[in-house]
């Protein structure tokens, strides 16, 4: 307590003497006969020399920055478009910072040069067409070259993929990411929100027995429409009125989406549950080959993500309700990045780049590019991890207990021989 009141004892003290000395200050002008408005040739002149040295030291500091830290500290880029898109980042640099030096020292400078004379009136100099049409057709024409540049980047990256591009699709939700691959086919399966089961079904993935899985879990699953009704017109329980209310509108709801479900079920395809069968779902690690082109597809969950390969020189927004997507080809291994770098530990990342939650910070995906002889190995042993081998086996080969690819980020299925067959083709760090 007697701290704070010696804090503010002083902070009191130190307002009255500032008063004070800005008071003495109009007394010193008014003897010396002087304006308060008035500046001193003096003053002109200190002010003039500052601002050369300001100029000085702003310049030798921005390039000092640049000399310690790097160009842009972005490191290599890992994918074929990067290296372009490296370039134009280059190119806009460039001018910026030339625009930065010449418009700095323009200013700096008529500061220190045109400095007030005594005698010498300011030069009154209203407009110049010509000036005009300078200043504002060059940044046009610069502008438009680098918007042209910068479209067809944007096309390169997300125009049709040919059809030897491996599609993948990367599922975003609080906190984390989930990668299904397209299988033998290369074609994903099609999906549907009203399929999602947590436990079996997260992705929605749709098919005719992921259809019937999601009525019968709809109509007599933990509180389906069977339960809600049994609860509503058990006359031993004495329901509270919000709570009768609440139940009602559920049951409504159910009803309503069963209805749905049931007209999905008699429109249904069965020949494109193929589709879907053969895709198999990765979890915390996304593996990619060099020199193969890749189709993201991406979809979210609950809000707005943002898939941001910071390696690959790619981002894009996901978005609930709708499909994204871009494409770009790896062309170095996580093994030359890690020699490269000399960072034995390096691992290209996926990060989500919108803040999404209280989470957000640790929503990532380790990525690993491998040569094309491992990663073929690695998608081998996913061939009985499909979608319809992990999740709806039969009985008699059913997965062991303790399965489940959860909402949590949880481990993969039982069985899965991801992490061997990842300890298996993963470079060895650098010693």
């Amino acid at each position: 307590m007697v701290t704070k009141l010696i804090i503010l004892l002083v902070l009191i003290l130190g307002i009255i003497a500032a008063a004070q000395l800005m008071r003495l200050y109009e007394l010193s002008s008014k003897l010396r006969k002087e304006g308060e408005h008035d500046i001193t040739k003096r003053d002109n002149h200190m002010n003039a020399g500052l601002m050369l040295a300001f100029m000085i030291a702003l310049f030798g500091g921005f390039i000092w920055l640049m000399l310690k830290y790097g160009w842009v500290g972005r490191g290599e880029s890992a994918s074929v478009h990067g290296h372009e898109l490296d370039w134009l980042l280059n190119v806009n640099f460039v001018i910026v910072i030339a625009v930065f030096f010449l418009t700095n020292f323009l200013l700096f400078w008529f500061a220190f040069k045109y400095v007030k004379k005594p005698g010498v009136p300011a030069f009154y100099y209203p407009h110049n067409n010509k000036l005009e049409m300078v200043w504002t057709v060059i940044p046009a024409i610069v502008l438009a070259v680098i918007i042209i540049f910068g479209l067809r980047s944007w096309n390169n990256v997300t125009d049709t993929a040919p059809k030897d591009a491996v599609v993948i699709e990367l599922f975003s939700k609080q906190f984390d990411w989930t990668a299904r691959y397209s299988g033998k086919d290369n074609k994903l399966g099609k999906f549907d929100y009203k399929l999602t089961r947590d436990d079996k079904n997260e992705l929605a993935l749709m098919t005719t027995e992921s259809i019937q899985m999601a009525i019968d879990s709809m109509q007599s699953g933990f509180k389906g429409i069977d339960w809600l009704e049994g609860e509503l017109n058990d006359r031993k329980k004495m329901l509270a009125p919000e709570d009768e209310e609440k139940f009602k509108k559920d049951l409504g709801n159910k009803e309503k989406l069963i209805r749905l479900l049931i007209q999905m079920q008699k429109k249904h395809d069965p020949s494109i549950d193929a589709m879907a069968w053969d895709d198999f779902i990765v979890k915390d690690t996304l593996y990619l080959c060099k020199g193969q082109e890749y189709e993201f597809n991406f979809r979210s969950k609950d809000v707005i993500h943002s898939a941001y390969f910071p390696h690959f020189r790619a981002q894009m927004n996901t978005v609930p309700g709708m499909t994204t997507r871009f494409k770009f080809t790896p062309d170095i291994t996580t093994e030359e990045m890690r020699v490269s770098r000399d960072v034995a530990d390096f691992d290209f990342v996926l990060y989500c780049n919108k803040i999404c939650g209280g989470s957000h910070y640790k929503m990532k995906m380790i990525i690993v590019v491998l040569e094309k002889d491992a990663y073929t190995t690695w998608v081998k042993s996913k061939e009985t991890l499909t979608f319809k081998d992990t999740f709806f086996a039969k009985e008699d080969a059913a997965p062991a207990e303790g399965d489940a690819t959860g909402t949590d980020g949880g481990d993969l299925p039982a069985g899965n021989d991801s992490i061997p067959a990842m300890v298996a083709i993963l470079p060895e760090p650098v010693k």
